[in-house]
């Protein structure tokens, strides 16, 4: 068995994932992990499966032949397990352009890797404007101070909340 990563996209519509499942479980995969979400009408998300070896193309074509979907998937030949701490960080604040960007140019300048990034803008009644919060996960190094993460990430922005919190 080895794992493959695909990502799916199309019109949202009631059963999307189980077509998905049934067509990892008809080519022998064991479902390890997924993420989905309902984005501006569409349906969109990444599923990672263990696949025996020859049924990797296979799944892929059958998975192109659900109606609405695109596809696009990678075989994973090896994989990277990385001996570094987890930092979770959230981050919320007024919602403006550049926020995304900003947040993760300095998570680029300590190098660090983005495990799990989510991010939404919510409507905040008593402010009357969009809120924007996001939870970032990231592998970090033991020899990256998270004071100085946590800084760098206050820093870009006075009207941000950064909490950051260590997870091994």
């Amino acid at each position: 068995m080895k794992p493959v990563i695909f990502t799916i996209i199309g019109k949202d519509k009631p059963g999307l994932v189980d077509a998905v499942a049934k067509k990892v479980y008809e080519y022998g995969g064991n479902w390890q992990g997924s993420s989905f979400a309902h984005m501006a009408g569409q349906f969109a998300g990444f599923v990672e499966a263990l696949v025996p070896g020859d049924k990797h193309q296979e799944l892929i074509a059958a998975l192109n032949t659900l109606d609405g979907l695109q596809v696009h998937s990678q075989s994973v030949t090896e994989s990277v397990l990385s001996d570094a701490d987890e930092l979770t960080i959230e981050v919320m604040g007024n919602d403006r352009p550049g926020i995304v960007q900003e947040l993760t140019n300095v998570l680029n300048r300590f190098e660090l890797n983005i495990i799990n990034f989510n991010s939404t803008c919510e409507s905040a009644p008593n402010w009357g404007s969009e809120m924007f919060k996001a939870r970032v996960r990231v592998a970090i190094p033991a020899d990256v101070d998270r004071d100085d993460v946590k800084e760098a990430l206050e820093a870009v922005a006075n009207d941000l909340v950064v909490d950051i919190t260590t997870t091994v």
